[in-house]
């Protein structure tokens, strides 16, 4: 099998863009003051879609850490709903994305490093890899769908891409 080398990048709201939202507050967000000035509400940061006939659910994923190097062998999408990571462990992850459509290959994959203070939410049918905390065992608000019919599709990727060791 053959390998590619994949390089993160920081995690921002342009370079993620193609790819659902960046959740985080930051200045590019919409943001105002709330509650007779005592809080900052960063407004409508992801669009959550849990399709037609879905709802939206709460849960918390508990990740183990992963160990860099990584091989990234598979990919999974939900293609009937969003999902959306919120880490509550103020550790940084890796987030593994191709776009939605046919079954990615490793060529077609975008690695970012996302800061503990950084959320992302996968649009609709995105394929990405599952959760790849970093740095010790950390926890993740999830929001995504429930509902009637299949909303996991994976692959084995032909090629494995290749995350190495941070420098």
């Amino acid at each position: 099998m053959t390998t590619i080398t994949l390089t993160p990048q920081p995690l921002t709201r342009e370079a993620f863009a193609p790819f659902g939202e960046v959740i985080e507050a930051s200045d590019a967000a919409r943001h105002f003051t709330i509650n007779g000035g005592n809080t900052e509400r960063y407004h409508d940061l992801a669009n959550i879609e849990p399709g037609a006939d879905g709802k939206v659910i709460v849960s918390i994923f508990r990740g183990q850490a992963r160990q860099l190097p990584f091989a990234v062998a598979m990919m999974e999408r939900h293609p009937k709903g969003s999902q959306a990571f919120v880490p509550m462990s103020g550790r940084p992850y890796l987030v593994v994305v191709a776009p939605a459509g046919a079954a990615p290959t490793a060529a077609n994959l975008s690695v970012f490093l996302a800061r503990g203070d950084q959320g992302v939410n996968y649009a609709t049918g995105v394929w990405h890899h599952p959760l790849l905390a970093l740095g010790g065992v950390s926890d993740f608000l999830v929001v995504d769908r429930s509902g009637p019919g299949d909303n996991c599709d994976e692959v084995q990727l032909a090629e494995q891409g290749l995350i190495p060791a941070c420098s």
